[in-house]
């Protein structure tokens, strides 16, 4: 019985000793300590302990430099390369962490006002209403099943590019009493159907029943422009039609510069707008290739610079975005772009993409009471921390229009088709 109670009092010991080992400042700072790390050349990274921890390579780099300190080691990232940091204590190996060493890598930041203009696949189905046709009130598209939401790719086997595409179809279908050949790109589905137009009677014309559109226009923020391969990234977020919500599939589309005219201030529950004008002259400085849940992308027909930032900067990776002070490039009077603060109030160090990777909070006693905080229009403002391109801002919190989400910058690079993870150069033998 002794024994018993001896064994359990001694167990108890131990599991409360290694409970505390585990909370004491010496384990969890090793258990901070990464076992892979990814940095840019010429980029630091330390790690602090409170026990006299010691670094080595297993041979002579290139790629890292190391630098002891007490109770610090500093890593220094110098050439483009894999290599691998043993930390040792008391000369016993206890982690080994593998460096990835990018090549230096510049964009030019952004946060000029553009105008957007999406020209998509087909015309988009928006609506439907009545027809008053000879047999009463009728949409001859809800009864052949088209949906709002729907894009109309094809009529009669012939690809349908513009809302005046339509039109002669419609009369032809409507004079000869013969259904057309309906074909739509329902999400990733291509369906078919038989449409048939009815005459309205009041305004003696073959109608479809069909609200339809076939672009969308509005502004953004442009976030940063590769000056080597000449992509650029901007908004953010994805460009939503108003009345559907869904995402606009893109055919092409331009992007012109924009004047901000003036500002619908923000307050709870309503976000507040920038109110903004396409230029005067509406040259298009670039295209759109892509709308995707990070923004739009493209290429410039030539470089752009906002007047304060205008020299390629550097970049944050998301795992070296830390919460602290941050500042964003944006317009809030006609084409000046300004920098102002703003806090990262959360941030987390994602392995994969996604779109919501900071909560942010707007700082700045003159952009609050310019905005109230972050208006729409202000999507795809970059953000910057320590001189690095960190992010952009994408969506505003209804609730509190001082505070919204911001994606990490090398989300939107890898949507933009810019691989910021090249291939370690050849050694010469």
């Amino acid at each position: 019985m002794k024994k018993e109670f001896l064994r359990r009092f001694i167990g108890g010991i131990l599991l409360v000793s290694l409970i505390a080992l585990g909370f004491s400042k010496p384990v969890q700072d090793y258990l901070s300590i990464p076992k892979q790390v990814t940095l840019f050349e010429g980029d630091k990274l330390d790690f602090s302990n409170s026990v006299s921890v010691e670094a080595s390579v297993n041979k002579p780099s290139d790629n890292i430099e190391i630098d002891q300190k007490t109770n610090m080691v500093s890593l220094e990232a110098k050439e483009h390369g894999k290599d691998e940091v043993v930390l040792e204590l008391a000369g016993f190996p206890i982690k080994k962490v593998d460096v990835n060493v990018l090549k230096d890598f510049r964009v030019m930041p952004g946060g000029q006002s553009i105008g957007v203009k999406l020209n998509t696949v087909g015309v988009l189905v928006v609506g439907h209403h009545q027809v008053q046709a000879e047999e009463g009130r009728v949409s001859p598209g809800e009864t052949a099943g088209i949906k709002v939401g729907d894009i109309i790719t094809e009529i009669n086997g012939t690809r349908i590019d513009k809302m005046s595409d339509v039109g002669p179809f419609v009369q032809k279908a409507g004079e000869s009493g013969q259904p057309m050949d309906i074909v739509i790109k329902r999400e990733n589905q291509k369906v078919r159907t038989k449409l048939e137009p009815k005459k309205d009677k009041q305004e003696n014309t073959f109608k479809l029943g069909l609200y339809i559109r076939d672009s969308a226009a509005g502004i953004g923020t442009m976030t940063f422009y590769h000056p080597e391969s000449k992509k650029y990234g901007a908004l953010g977020h994805v460009i939503s039609d108003m009345d559907t919500k869904k995402p606009i599939v893109v055919e092409d589309g331009q992007i012109v510069r924009s004047t901000v005219t003036s500002i619908e201030k923000g307050a709870n529950g309503d976000p507040g707008e920038k109110l903004a004008r396409f230029s005067s002259d509406r040259q298009v400085i670039g295209n759109i290739k892509l709308n995707s849940p990070y923004g739009i992308f493209g290429e410039l027909n030539n470089g752009i610079k906002n007047g304060i930032m205008d020299k390629p900067m550097p970049i944050a990776l998301s795992h070296q975005v830390k919460e602290g002070p941050a500042k964003i490039l944006t317009v809030v009077d006609n084409d000046e772009v300004k920098l102002f603060d703003i806090e990262i109030v959360s941030t987390i160090p994602q392995k994969f993409p996604a779109t919501k990777g900071m909560v942010i909070k707007v700082t700045d006693p003159k952009l609050l009471e310019k905005t109230g905080g972050i208006v729409q229009g202000m999507s795809g403002s970059p953000i910057i921390q320590d001189n690095k391109l960190i992010g952009a801002v994408t969506h505003v919190f209804v609730n509190d229009p001082t505070s919204g989400y911001g994606v990490h910058i090398e989300w939107m690079l890898n949507e933009a088709g810019i691989d910021i993870y090249d291939k370690p150069r050849k050694q010469a033998s």
